[in-house]
């Protein structure tokens, strides 16, 4: 008797680009928007909400919650609930410096192993990348959230956390710009655009 050949996993539905920025920024947009509109408690609930809310459109849309995702909005919530319970809101601040420092440890503890762990979340979207430009691309993101977390524990005591809030607000465009960076080392290392 032959055995059968495993059956491929199913492919999930891609997001549009729209929506996936929806999930991924949404929160954030919220949490400013409700900063302004009710200050930083109801903030600390909208985002947590909006958190619970991203996970849950991600899931109805493709039957998957990316463990990034899974990652941020549990500490949210969990730093979220203390933030409300203790009425300070350093808690909400510092779930970014976590989110910041566990994704640049993952990712250095990758390169220690000499395995690209960001090519886990994009490998999909660089097929052809090199071997070396794999490691540049990991190593880079890994400095670019060691900077973001540095960044946020110096801002959230420097700053009011109504000024915090435009900080983390802005920390979208610095990411987009960060991304735009990226791509002569993705165009030097096999990836092609199309024009």
């Amino acid at each position: 008797m032959t055995e059968a050949a495993p059956r491929p996993a199913p492919q999930r539905p891609a997001l549009p680009t729209g929506l996936k920025l929806a999930i991924d920024y949404g929160p954030l947009v919220v949490l400013l928007v409700a900063n302004k509109l009710g200050g930083p408690f109801a903030a600390t609930l909208a985002f947590m909400v909006a958190m619970a809310v991203a996970m849950s459109v991600s899931w109805v849309k493709t039957r998957h919650i990316p463990p990034v995702l899974i990652f941020s909005g549990v500490i949210a919530l969990i730093l979220g609930g203390i933030t409300l319970w203790l009425r300070d809101v350093k808690f909400l601040q510092i779930k970014f410096s976590i989110t910041y420092g566990v994704f640049a440890l993952i990712l250095l503890v990758g390169m220690i192993r000499k395995q690209p762990y960001l090519k886990l979340v994009f490998g999909d979207a660089f097929p052809t990348l090199d071997a070396a430009g794999w490691m540049k691309f990991n190593r880079n993101w890994a400095l670019f959230f060691l900077g973001m977390m540095v960044a946020n524990e110096v801002l959230r005591q420097v700053l009011t956390f109504d000024q915090w809030t435009w900080f983390k607000a802005a920390s979208i465009f610095i990411t987009m710009a960060f991304i735009l960076t990226q791509l002569p080392l993705l165009m030097k290392h096999g990836v092609k655009f199309e024009d």
